[in-house]
């Protein structure tokens, strides 16, 4: 190979480790070594409207909605929003009705030329609450604790705070896709967390997420993106969070625990639908995200032309340690905050193949017709 081009090659493989040692250094480990106020008081009783939109999940209401609707909190009302089901959802949700008072039921009838997104659900759902303050979840979702919404609720004593994100994360399986599921989650848990700290909210999970009807409507709700299917989560973050508004919240007890996919084509699928909103992010947000993933894969692919074409493979080898070292040392905390501690043993395959993978879902994306969100 031409020794300018080894050169090239070399000095960009530096450039993106400088980069990755920033996001790392600066960004994430704000995370790392954050400590929650402890003087949080848990037994807030402000009320709270909990949101959930459901498509054909009877199983899962059944499975599930108990755990919601049994929270240890004072004064709540849990809206399901049951968007065009063909299951048998309306029964269950009818007997559940009859036992629980503080149910109310939203039914969406599917309309014979347009099929309606998750946006759709979630805005009747707010309209309907009678709360100010609005948590979501998914019918799917398990909260880890009977003080989910305690645990989440209790951040607006701080009279400035009109968002807080919560985490969720995947349970534990068998299989490397069980593994990469979890990865990716912890990966994107600990980007949204250690953005908010470094004053920089820019998403959060539906799964678990809360904000004000207030500040719903003052800001037109999803009226800006309501033609994307997906980002009822993360777009209205990202578009109404601000350094003074958002808090995080992540602890044991607030935790919403999902069962991850068990197939390629289904997470893929999934996956697919998610990465379609973060085209609309706020600029400043797309270029910091673009430039840490990109430095990552850039990291990853500029090693590999190294090795093969043994330009300082030495170098690369000590480069490469040394990036390895500082993860650990900044990841290592926040997999135990964030329950996926076992994954540290896994981290030098998965961290690669989270990278490639997500590659190839944006390039396919370039091509890839709208999707329904259920």
């Amino acid at each position: 190979m031409d020794i300018y081009i080894s050169y090239a090659l070399f000095f960009l493989f530096q450039i993106c480790f400088i980069i990755q040692l920033y996001y790392l250094l600066v960004i994430q480990r704000k995370f790392s070594v954050f400590k929650p106020n402890k003087n949080l008081e848990t037994n807030y009783s402000q009320p709270v409207s909990v949101i959930i939109c459901a498509r054909n999940e009877a199983e899962n209401l059944k499975n599930y909605l108990p755990f919601i609707l049994e929270q240890n909190h004072p004064n709540f009302e849990v809206i399901v929003v049951n968007d065009c089901s063909y299951d048998n959802s309306e029964d269950v949700l009818k007997d559940f009705a009859i036992k629980y008072k503080h149910l109310k039921v939203v039914k969406i009838e599917e309309h014979p030329r347009f099929k309606t997104a998750k946006k759709f659900a979630a805005t009747l759902g707010i309209k309907a609450a009678i709360h100010d303050i609005i948590l979501f979840t998914d019918a799917d979702c398990k909260p880890g604790s009977e003080n989910w919404i305690n645990r989440i609720t209790a951040h607006y004593q701080n009279d400035k705070t009109e968002i807080v994100l919560g985490y969720s994360p995947y349970i534990k399986g068998k299989g490397f896709l069980n593994r990469l599921i979890r990865y990716e989650t912890y990966q994107t848990a600990l980007n949204y967390f250690a953005y908010s700290l470094n004053a920089m909210p820019y998403m959060g999970v539906g799964r678990n997420l809360s904000y004000k009807k207030s500040l719903f409507f003052k800001n037109k709700g999803f009226a800006s993106h309501m033609h994307i299917p997906s980002g009822d989560d993360d777009l209205f973050v990202n578009q109404n969070a601000n350094a003074h508004n958002t808090e995080i919240e992540f602890s044991e007890d607030s935790q919403v625990w999902s069962e991850p996919k068990t197939t390629w084509k289904s997470y893929w699928k999934q996956k697919s639908r998610h990465l379609g909103a973060g085209k609309a992010y706020k600029n400043q947000d797309r270029k910091n995200l673009g430039l840490q993933f990109g430095s990552a894969i850039g990291f990853y692919a500029l090693l590999v032309l190294c090795l093969f074409f043994r330009i300082e493979p030495l170098l690369i080898a000590i480069i490469f340690l040394i990036r390895f070292v500082v993860q650990i040392y900044v990841f290592y905390q926040p997999f135990i905050k964030l329950r996926n501690k076992d994954l540290i043993w896994w981290f030098i395959i998965l961290d690669p193949f989270y990278y490639i993978y997500l590659t190839s879902l944006g390039i396919t994306g370039v091509f890839r017709k709208k999707t329904a969100w259920k």
